[in-house]
């Protein structure tokens, strides 16, 4: 079985680490991944997005025109691709920043005020956690362990922001399963 995550914002939303994350997630449970990221021609606040590909075989191509689920963090990001998910796919929509719908009923939207979220956490920087979070609880594309293990292991370095995150991941669970 094959997932691909389409993730997509703007510079500075943490598009690439949620990417990243969840990519180590699937290679901790013996996954074969590939992770590729795009950036606009603007850094910070340009476009952002990234593709990850899972897969219990050898991936064929890493280029993927039409993902299994989105998550979308700004509302041009929820334009763009949202017409490109395949049905039964998840689209993940940051209803913080974007008020309309993706306007597809083949799909599981789940709508997440994400950085209201992560402002009652008293960071708005964990707004990218409580996003993964959520959208890993809703697709289940890895277990929420493995989640928990790669956030920890990507922020080793700056233990201080650990509870933190900690906290985010168990934030989006609940936003998620409440929808």
């Amino acid at each position: 079985m094959q997932s691909e995550i389409q993730f997509a914002g703007f510079g500075g939303q943490g598009i690439m680490l949620m990417g990243q994350i969840l990519a180590q997630a699937a290679m901790n449970e013996g996954s074969e991944v590939v992770w590729i990221p795009s950036y606009g021609p603007e850094m910070r606040g340009g476009t952002a997005y990234c593709t990850v590909v899972i897969s219990d075989r050898l991936i064929g191509s890493p280029i993927i025109r039409n993902p299994q689920h989105l998550v979308a963090m700004n509302r041009p990001s929820l334009e763009k691709f949202a017409p490109a998910v395949k049905p039964r796919g998840v689209i993940f929509v940051n209803s913080s920043l974007i008020s309309i719908h993706s306007g597809r009923d083949d799909v599981d939207e789940i709508r997440v005020p994400i950085i209201d979220i992560a402002k009652n956490l008293g960071n708005v920087k964990a707004a990218n956690i409580v996003a993964l979070s959520a959208f890993v609880a809703r697709s289940e594309v890895v277990d929420s362990d493995s989640l928990e293990a790669a956030v920890r292991a990507k922020f080793a370095q700056k233990e201080k922001l650990i509870p933190l995150n900690m906290k985010a991941l168990e934030e989006g669970r609940k936003a998620a399963l409440a929808r």
